[in-house]
């Protein structure tokens, strides 16, 4: 009876014995040197439907979601010149910096857990490079130039007026769409009405903007047009986060080695279930080899399992040779257990989340600094009284007027403001007060004193500062 270790033993000479010379060269680059461009086969199945149905509803929010409003405001903006970003239409200033590194270091987190439990996932399914490439500009070159074989003839053909038309086509098509990209995009960073008002006053007016606007629709260009999947491989780090973050135990888009080895034909006596078609090479959009095993390269698009499940069902043999899995699933026939690594981090997760959340709810709608005139002293009235100058400084970050009082707290005493805080919406608003007290209260050079804020008759904060008095 073959026991586990057995069958670990089976396991690691089947993925020894897997060809490794892939690791010399990588799919992008040819033996030259030069730039060999991926032709993926068109890919089509179960998965690749389900990806196409959630790529469309990723697309639609992203092209919906700037003309949403929310009391006249955006229901997303990230402006980063004026320092003002909205996130479910709630306004975020650079007073909730906080809040913004909290919920960022909670990303990280989520990034991580996500990534030790099930993989790039996120890179096929919910990248806006890969949506954005596979689902819209792959498709278009689909549409006009053909599947993998037709761009193929095209790319040796002499230059016609056929492969003059397509590829002029194609490159007009990619332009256009990537200026739309970009225009959508600066509506995101200044909103959709400041976007339209930008477009009716023209270009001469706002020549900064236009040329920003153009210079992101050449990168949108050419990095769907030339650079394309190298953006995944080389300029995207979560790549190679992913080779430290992944263990035997994540799930992620694997090649049953030990069902599938050796592969040869499906009439060979003693060959695995692999038949060596090469279906799951030929529309891999990064052009690896699932079979060779885990690999930076692999976006986990899952193009290959149903390329693989097809060959599978016309052969009569069972579906999942390349499935979801992880290692221990495929050498040890384990079930995916929730490790002590994945309850840490979900402890760290939950926790940040809690935080944040706490953050959020009481996050103050106005924020507000007082601070003692620089350079001045304490003033001696007429009543003997004796009164210090203060500034304060208001953040209204809410889409309404607030009006602000301001009382004493601990001490009696009165308050003279030069001018009435009413603090406009979404603004900043800066003003000057007396705080006038008696020789009586004071004893010594330096008084604590509270003063609360009201909105409303209801105490929106405290702040302390200091009364500077005669010595005593």
């Amino acid at each position: 009876m073959e026991t586990n270790n057995d069958s670990e033993t089976i396991a690691n000479f089947k993925k020894d014995s897997l060809d490794q010379s892939f690791r010399d060269s990588v799919a992008t680059i040819s033996k030259e040197g030069n730039r060999n461009y991926i032709n993926p086969q068109k890919p089509k199945g179960k998965l690749y439907n389900l990806r196409s149905y959630f790529s469309y509803v990723y697309l639609v929010l992203f092209f919906t979601l700037p003309f949403i409003k929310l009391d006249g405001e955006p229901f997303f903006l990230f402006n980063i010149l004026e320092r003002k970003f909205i996130f479910f239409g709630v306004i975020f200033w650079p007073q909730d910096s906080f809040i913004f590194a909290i919920g960022l270091l909670t990303f990280l987190v989520f990034v991580i857990l996500f990534t030790v439990a099930f993989g790039r996932l996120f890179c096929g399914w919910a990248c806006p490079q890969t949506i954005f490439m596979e689902m819209v500009f792959r498709k278009i070159e689909y549409w006009i130039e053909g599947d993998a074989n037709k761009r193929r003839k095209l790319n040796e053909m002499p230059w016609n007026s056929e492969k003059l038309l397509k590829r002029g086509s194609k490159v007009a098509v990619f332009f256009m769409v990537s200026f739309i990209i970009a225009n959508f995009f600066l509506a995101y960073t200044i909103g959709m009405d400041e976007l339209e008002v930008l477009v009716k006053e023209g270009i001469f007016l706002h020549f900064g903007t236009f040329s920003a606007l153009i210079i992101f629709t050449c990168v949108f260009f050419f990095v769907y047009i030339w650079f394309r999947e190298q953006a995944c491989l080389i300029v995207c780090p979560y790549g190679r986060l992913q080779g430290v973050m992944l263990d035997k135990n994540s799930i992620l888009v694997a090649y049953d080695y030990i069902r599938g080895e050796p592969r040869g034909k499906a009439t060979d006596a003693g060959s695995g279930d692999c038949v060596n078609c090469h279906a799951c090479v030929r529309v891999c959009p990064t052009g690896i080899d699932i079979r060779n095993g885990t690999q930076l390269e692999c976006v986990n698009c899952t193009a290959c399992i149903d390329a693989c499940n097809e060959i599978m069902d016309h052969v009569g043999k069972p579906q999942g040779l390349i499935r979801y899995a992880s290692e221990n699933n495929i050498a040890k026939k384990e079930k995916t257990t929730y490790t002590w690594r994945l309850r840490l981090y979900t402890i760290v997760l939950l926790s940040l989340l809690s935080f944040l959340a706490i953050l959020l709810i009481t996050r103050d709608d106005v924020t507000a600094r007082i601070l003692r005139t620089p350079g001045q002293m304490y003033q001696k009235l007429d009543d003997h009284k004796l009164s210090n100058l203060y500034n304060v400084k208001l953040a209204n970050k809410t889409r309404k007027v607030i009006h602000v009082d301001l009382k004493l707290e601990n001490i009696e005493g009165e308050i003279k403001m030069i001018n009435p805080i009413d603090v406009p919406k979404e603004s900043y608003f800066q003003t000057s007060f007396f705080i006038i007290l008696k020789p009586a209260q004071i004893h010594s050079r330096k008084t604590k004193i509270k003063i609360g804020l009201y909105e409303d008759g209801k105490r929106i904060e405290t702040l302390a500062v200091t009364f500077l008095g005669p010595a005593i």
